[in-house]
């Protein structure tokens, strides 16, 4: 069993995280990051089904 005061660093530092992505302040908006997903996927289901 990990020790107390690990658990409880660990804690703190997702929690750290969990705040900082909620403020935002991201390079690149979300929507992009979906297009370029969608984009990807498309592309490589197009070299299957077309191959």
């Amino acid at each position: 069993m990990p020790k107390p005061g690990w658990l409880l660093r660990r804690r703190d530092k997702i929690v750290e995280e969990v705040r900082r992505n909620r403020e935002g302040g991201h390079k690149v908006p979300t929507w992009v990051l979906a297009v370029v997903l969608v984009a990807f996927v498309g592309a490589w289901a197009a070299v299957i089904i077309f191959s």
